[in-house]
């Protein structure tokens, strides 16, 4: 994820964050931002695909809730955030995160406070799960018999 251009980085992560753990970070700044809603929070589904082999034909996975929100900032800057589930106001505080990351200024302390964090602990949790896989793997293989 760090091969990650800056925006879509930042965007990556407040999608995956954990809405709790999001206001963690958040709460301690006493940012109150002025801002509009240009689409407020709503929630809808989207249609998740596969490919067999990841490379064959395309098929309907099934169906995914998204929650979605679009802010301006009193300054003009647009924030964004698509999150999975039903959660309105994490979708709203990521757009305004988003927005805010994209002001000079802002944009350091939000990175160092919650963006860093963030990523740290979602990183931990990618390990540790992939740990737990490991563990758990089986290797077969085939004895030739005989000769």
């Amino acid at each position: 994820m760090d091969a990650l251009p800056g925006r879509q980085r930042w965007m990556s992560v407040l999608a995956h964050s954990q809405p709790a753990e999001l206001l963690a970070h958040w709460q301690p700044l006493n940012l109150n931002p002025t801002f509009q809603h240009l689409r407020p929070a709503e929630t809808g589904l989207t249609q998740l695909q596969g490919r067999m082999g990841g490379s064959g034909k395309r098929f309907v996975l099934g169906d995914m809730t998204v929650t979605r929100a679009v802010i301006q900032l009193s300054s003009g800057v647009y924030g964004y955030s698509y999150v999975s589930g039903r959660d309105k106001q994490h979708a709203e505080l990521c757009a305004v995160i988003d927005a805010l990351l994209q002001v000079p200024g802002m944009d350091e302390l939000l990175h160092k406070r919650v963006i860093a964090p963030l990523a740290a602990s979602q990183q931990a949790t990618r390990e540790q799960r992939a740990r737990e896989i490991a563990a758990s793997r089986v290797d077969f293989f085939t004895l030739v018999r005989g000769e």
